[in-house]
């Protein structure tokens, strides 16, 4: 009796470490599937984060790009193709009031050159421009007598930009003829009482070299949008 009781007891022993050791496998198994679905967690995590760091890295190097390429443009529209220019005063009135917002074309005159009645931007000083209207060409001699007409090579000039003729008070060194250099032109405002133009020595010749461009566009005010002629 006494060797079947003792036999009972190491087979229950037994069992009971069988039950242990499969109680501390499934644990392992837990475990090791928890750490599996961790790791998985983690990459994942890794995945999505790693993309959305390059994409934010992408939009501030495309942005970078972008106002790179806009400066640029900006930079190359304001000095080789076209510039905005404000009228300051009344020397160009009727054609042109004071305030107008002037669209300047510098490309005009890169394959062509200035032309009779051109309204052109020039550089009065390192500070300035002025507006005015082209009236002697390259080489020709101008002068305007006493009654207001403007002779070019001792030939009366018919136009009508003028806003009223000449007073003998305005003629300025044009009373004498003016003979112009290879590149110089002979420029008055339409407003020609009440401008500072060729007539006057501060001004005097306009260089080739000091003109910015040709005055195509008036931009503003809106009422009065459109071509400058």
């Amino acid at each position: 009796m006494k060797e079947e009781t003792e036999a009972i007891k190491e087979m229950k022993n037994e069992e009971q470490n069988v039950e242990e050791i499969v109680d501390s496998e499934d644990k392992l198994v837990q475990e090791d599937s928890q750490r599996k679905k961790k790791k998985r967690s983690n990459k994942k995590k890794k995945k999505s984060e790693k993309p959305e760091d390059i994409n934010i890295v992408k939009e501030l190097l495309s942005l970078i790009i972008y106002i790179g390429i806009v400066v640029v443009l900006c930079y190359l529209i304001n000095h080789f193709v076209g510039c905005r220019s404000r009228v300051d005063g009344n020397s160009m009135n009727p054609t042109l009031q004071d305030g107008d917002s002037l669209w300047v074309d510098k490309l005009a005159y890169t394959i062509g050159d200035p032309k009779r009645f051109d309204i052109i931007i020039f550089n009065y000083d390192a500070d300035t421009t002025y507006v005015k209207r082209i009236i002697g060409l390259p080489g020709e001699t101008v002068r305007i007598d006493q009654a207001g007409n403007i002779y070019i090579n001792e030939q009366l000039l018919v136009e009508n930009y003028g806003a009223e003729p000449i007073l003998p008070t305005n003629l300025g060194r044009a009373n004498q003829p003016i003979l112009l250099g290879e590149d110089e032109y002979f420029v008055l405002g339409d407003n020609r009482n009440h401008s500072q133009d060729s007539r006057w020595s501060d001004v005097g010749n306009v260089s080739r070299d000091d003109i910015v461009g040709k005055a195509r566009f008036r931009i503003y005010p809106f009422s009065s949008f459109g071509r400058v002629k």
